[in-house]
């Protein structure tokens, strides 16, 4: 066989990266009012038991690598109640050196709106290099529910991170004011990092939950009974609850986050089931 021109040997030519885009806006009766998915991102929207309308993402280009660019924008108007999970967890592969992956959430909420962001474990490998960010606008009478969580390689498989790069960043406002914002940076020899006492010791996976909605006050003394031993809530300001846990394995921290979610919103997608 004879080829027309010659395959790509430059070390520096970059392979192709997956992209997705995923737009949804939700109207009054909690019915689907635009959607738009491009690339690798693609939504289902399946029957459930409960009112709101809920949104399945899924990620068909099987994972996330340096390079790949995934975004989520989400419109909810007044009154209406989203949620967003994933199909399964988001595993993070090694990415060739200078590329970055990263991975944006933009969700907008009308007075009286509320959305529910549980996406699934983020499963990081060695050599990963992950930027993500969620940002919310939110009314002051809307309710936000968020949860974000780090696997630090599995543990039942003896995976590690030698060396990788992962960074959560995190921003709420209300109102038009910030009341919420965290960030979460590892890099190197993120297992070591982790590992130290003054860090996860044992533990290696991490999770954030952030409750943010008029009766988070009323909320906080239910929470605190439902923590385990690694883990700890507070009301760090008027209407904000947040609260981190840190778990061995995913198993026992999605064991540990089933309780609390429920208890901030009632039966889970059915993509948590343990």
């Amino acid at each position: 066989m004879t080829l027309a021109a010659p395959l790509h040997d430059d070390p520096h030519h970059l392979t192709p990266r997956a992209q997705g885009v995923l737009r949804i806006g939700v109207k009054a009766g909690n019915r689907l009012d635009t959607l738009r998915q491009s690339g690798a991102s693609k939504a289902l929207f399946p029957r459930h038991a409960g009112g709101d309308l809920l949104a399945v993402t899924l990620n068909t280009a099987g994972g996330v690598t340096g390079g790949d660019r995934f975004s989520i924008a989400a419109q909810v108007a007044q009154g209406s109640h989203l949620t967003l999970t994933t199909q399964t967890a988001e595993r993070i592969y090694k990415a060739q050196p200078g590329q970055t992956a990263r991975m944006t959430t933009e969700a907008a909420l009308a007075p009286g709106a509320r959305l529910d962001w549980l996406p699934q474990e983020t499963i990081l490998f060695d050599r990963c290099r992950l930027r993500r960010r969620l940002t919310v606008d939110m009314a002051e009478d809307a309710v936000f529910l968020g949860v974000e969580t780090l696997v630090l390689g599995r543990a039942l498989m003896g995976e590690r991170i030698e060396a990788g790069f992962a960074k959560d960043d995190v921003r709420i406002t209300r109102g038009g004011d910030l009341v919420f914002a965290d960030a979460i940076a590892l890099d190197g020899a993120i297992s070591d990092q982790m590992a130290a006492a003054w860090c996860g010791g044992p533990a290696n996976c991490l999770a954030s939950v952030t409750y943010v909605a008029p009766d988070a006050e009323a909320r906080l003394n239910t929470l605190r009974a439902l923590m385990p031993a690694n883990a700890g809530v507070s009301l760090i300001r008027d209407g904000v609850l947040f609260a981190r846990v840190l778990a061995a394995d995913s198993h026992d921290l999605r064991r540990a986050l089933i309780p609390v979610l429920t208890a901030l919103r009632g039966p889970l997608p059915p993509t948590w089931t343990l």
